[in-house]
């Protein structure tokens, strides 16, 4: 007479993981598509697809809108079809347009990445706001060098130099403080962020993930001089390394935030400035010469702010799985 065994037999009952497991070590930024697990090899290029037509369809219909509101008001149409909201109001949605792609690489990031929207803020899994003041404070002396670099420089033929007036600069200040912050950090989260650990989800070697983004980036913002073009490169590859060395994103939104501010605020302060439809792209050779001293300066600052501060590096390391709940063998 035989008695049944108490052990499970034939298929387990209780569901065995597929695909890749977490890693045990921890990963770099550029790897974080790798730390949970779920890695298959269409999620990087479906989520960089559903992000690239769900911008487009959002911005269509941001546009749509804006030109709805601005016939509505009265305000001139533009010969691109567009409506003329003055050079404030222009630039305000300008900034937007570009800001709306912030939730949408979060969304990307959840699904179909299948992990915590933090990963692509930095290896912590949140955005580490502690850290981002301190590379906020180090890009201060590289930009108020570039500042008073740009003042000595000579000015291109035709440019405004005819101040806008107090209460004009103000307003502009104003929006340009809520804008600029939102468009500088999604296009971070775009190009160091999702393309970067898009690209890394394949490639071990940070510069393999970091060259990519960084031409993506400079061709962004449309072919000028060859000079501005370099400039956008450097910058690209600056921030893109830096994001890797210290974990996260926060040095890289430091950097372009500070950039913008100084930009559009210039801008700002004369009559047309913003109206001008120039981008760094643009720049003669010894205005990208010095952007690129004080990204390379920048960064050398933050280097050694991350030897003292030690930001962290590599994602946490992945627990091991808990045993399968088998019954107690009895007698």
């Amino acid at each position: 007479m035989t008695t049944a065994s108490p052990y499970p037999t034939g298929p387990s009952p209780y569901p065995h993981p597929t695909g890749p497991s977490p890693h045990p070590t921890g990963q770099p930024y550029h790897r974080m598509d790798r730390t949970t697990g779920r890695h298959r090899w269409w999620r990087a290029w479906v989520g960089t697809l559903l992000l690239a037509v769900a911008y487009f369809v959002i911005l269509l219909v941001l546009l749509g809108v804006t030109y709805g509101l601005g016939t509505a008001i009265g305000a001139p149409e533009l010969p691109d079809a567009g409506v003329d909201l003055g050079p404030l109001g222009n630039t305000a949605m300008d900034l937007v347009s570009i800001a709306i792609a912030l939730p949408l690489v979060l969304l990307a990031t959840l699904w179909p990445a299948r992990r915590p929207a933090g990963t692509v803020s930095s290896v912590t899994g949140r955005l580490r706001i502690g850290w981002l003041g301190w590379c906020l404070l180090a890009g201060l002396p590289p930009l108020l060098l570039l500042t008073a670099t740009a003042f000595l420089l000579p000015g291109e033929p035709g440019e405004s130099d005819t101040w806008v007036g107090l209460r004009s600069f103000l307003a502009a200040l104003a929006v340009l403080a809520v804008l600029v912050p939102l468009q500088a950090a999604a296009e971070e989260y775009v190009f160091r962020g999702w393309l970067t650990q898009a690209v890394g989800a394949f490639v071990r070697s940070p510069w393999l993930a970091v060259v990519p983004q960084a031409v993506l980036f400079a061709a962004a913002h449309g072919w000028g001089t060859r000079w501005g073009f370099l400039g956008l490169l450097v910058n690209g590859l600056v921030a893109g390394l830096l994001t890797i060395r210290t974990g996260g994103l926060e040095a890289a939104i430091a950097l372009h935030v500070l950039n913008n501010l100084l930009a559009f605020g210039a801008s700002a302060a004369v009559v047309g400035g913003l109206s001008s439809d120039e981008t760094a792209a643009d720049a003669p050779w010894s205005l990208a010469l010095a952007a690129m001293v004080t990204d390379l300066l920048y960064a050398a600052i933050v280097l050694w702010l991350a030897r003292r501060r030690k930001p962290q590096r590599l994602s946490a390391p992945a627990m091991p799985p808990a045993p399968y709940p088998y019954p107690a063998r009895t007698a």
